[in-house]
């Protein structure tokens, strides 16, 4: 029998038992629908807490030594340390105003243009990032989120872009809003994080001295972030002139590397959990499919006696068979995977409404936003197991089919 025979025998075979046709693949339904879920709903989860660590956080290499370094010290590491493809540095100040409701608190980040792009510290709403320009005459520019715009000028949909915010006697114009929100603190007051060009910062709040707060390299692909921080330590320690024996401890250098690494094995760990869990279903599942279909060689022992003395071989009986298992098995890959689809969006919407990114861990906030993301390799191992569980469980049925006496078939009432 040619394929497309067997495929009309199946189904036809199936549609005349619909009903237990349908229950029979609901095991295999739920397994393959969790399979779907859990590897969406996980693969969702991992990008959020990546974007909520910036686009290059992989690469990124946080350099804090416990003796200050200025402007020219990040000049000679850039120069020191072609492992990197961009060092950058802040620093940070503080202020109070007065906003629309009350006292407002204001953290300051000064940064340069390539800081914010990089970390991804920002993700304008409108306006715009500081140029050059803005670095080189120290001017005074300012990006602020939202709520800020909300807490100062008493809405967040507000257009703020050109307006000043007085800090510290001195006027500073917005140029750009972010996404991002503030944190509320305590005593009636609100704290909200804005940005200055790092030299607006080092002149106005450095309090006479231009130190860095943090500075952040980003290895270039391909090179051994390990290998680099060790290199690192060791050269910042010689810019500082700090004694040899004493580098290790006054030369802080790490990664999230060592946190990304955690996370998606806490992750792949996970994943295996569910995976057993949904093996077990799918192990149920093919059960049902192997006694359905042994309950179809019994009832339809005269066909098969019929199909034999037609001239069918054991080997024809055999691929019927076995076509019919994997029909029933391949449907309800197909539905458990869409099923999958949409049950990884309900739990999308759900972790996203309570919250509760922030118990992983609070990389991208309460409010980062889960997307589900279905992968080839998700939809592939679902249709591959649907196709083997209905080999392997319906290769009995099919071999006793075949193996039946058609003279004892035909007499078969």
């Amino acid at each position: 029998m040619s394929a497309r025979d067997l495929i009309h025998e199946a189904l036809h075979a199936l549609e005349a038992n619909r009903g237990r046709s349908l229950l029979t693949i609901l095991g295999i339904v739920i397994g393959i629908a969790a399979v779907i879920a859990m590897t969406s709903l996980i693969g969702g989860v991992r990008n959020s807490l990546v974007a909520g660590l910036g686009l290059n956080a992989a690469r990124a290499v946080y350099i804090s030594p416990s003796y200050q370094m200025t402007l020219d010290d990040l000049t000679d590491l850039r120069r020191l340390m072609p492992e990197y493809e961009e060092i950058v540095g802040s620093a940070y100040g503080y202020a109070q105003t007065t906003g629309a409701d009350g006292s407002v608190d204001v953290g300051i980040t000064g940064a340069e243009e390539r800081f914010l792009t990089l970390t991804g510290a920002v993700s304008l709403a409108s306006g715009r990032l500081f140029t050059a320009e803005d670095e080189a005459t120290a001017a005074r520019v300012m990006i602020i989120d939202r709520l800020g715009a909300q807490a100062l000028f008493g809405s967040s949909d507000a257009n703020v872009v050109g307006k000043s915010v007085s800090l510290g006697g001195r006027d500073y114009q917005i140029v750009g809003i972010d996404e991002g929100m503030p944190q509320t603190g305590g005593s009636g007051s609100t704290y909200i994080t804005v940005y200055m060009p790092l030299s607006t910062v080092l002149a106005d709040f450095g309090g006479g001295y231009e130190y860095l707060s943090q500075v952040i390299g980003f290895v270039r692909e391909g090179a051994d972030i390990d290998q680099v921080m060790s290199l690192t330590q060791e050269r910042v320690g010689k810019l500082l002139d700090i004694p040899e024996d004493q580098v290790e401890d006054n030369v802080y250098v790490y990664s999230m590397k060592s946190e990304i690494d955690a996370m998606n094995g806490f992750m792949n760990a996970f994943s295996l959990i569910m995976g057993s869990v949904a093996g077990i279903s799918l192990v149920v599942g093919g059960i049902g499919i192997m006694n359905m279909m042994l309950t179809n060689v019994t009832e339809r022992i005269r066909e098969i006696g019929v199909r034999r003395a037609l001239g069918a071989t054991r080997g024809d009986i055999t691929r019927q068979f076995l076509m019919e298992s994997a029909t029933l098995c391949v449907t309800g890959g197909i539905i458990g995977t869409v099923m999958g689809y949409l049950v990884s969006w309900g739990l999308a919407i759900a972790v996203s409404a309570f919250g509760l990114m922030g118990a992983l861990g609070g990389m991208g906030g309460d409010t980062a936003q889960i997307t589900p993301t279905v992968s080839v390799e998700a939809v592939a191992i679902a249709v591959g197991l649907s196709i083997a569980i209905g080999v392997v469980f319906g290769f009995y049925p099919a071999r006793r089919a075949a193996k039946l006496d058609p003279v004892s078939c035909l007499r078969h009432q």
